[in-house]
């Protein structure tokens, strides 16, 4: 999955073996950007526990997301203050 990390990137779960409860299948995750990780094959997301984790990277697909949607998606996710 080794693609270039731009300021925010998605990832959707294509297999969830050995994480079922912390990842879903056809779901969309926010990258979390760890560079050291991805070179050893792992991808820092934020899982449904809502911190971020590493996972294999084979588990993953990324995607791109339309800027427009992209602001709305770093809205929703956002925690309150």
């Amino acid at each position: 999955m080794r693609t270039p990390v731009g300021k925010s990137e998605y990832v959707i779960c294509v297999k969830n073996e050995g994480y079922r409860v912390s990842l879903v299948v056809r779901k969309l995750y926010k990258v979390v950007p760890d560079p050291e990780s991805r070179k050893r094959g792992l991808i820092r997301v934020i899982d449904e526990s809502g911190e971020d984790y590493l996972f294999p990277e084979q588990l993953f697909v990324p995607v791109r997301i339309p800027k427009d949607a992209e602001r709305i998606l770093a809205r929703t996710t956002e925690l309150p203050a």
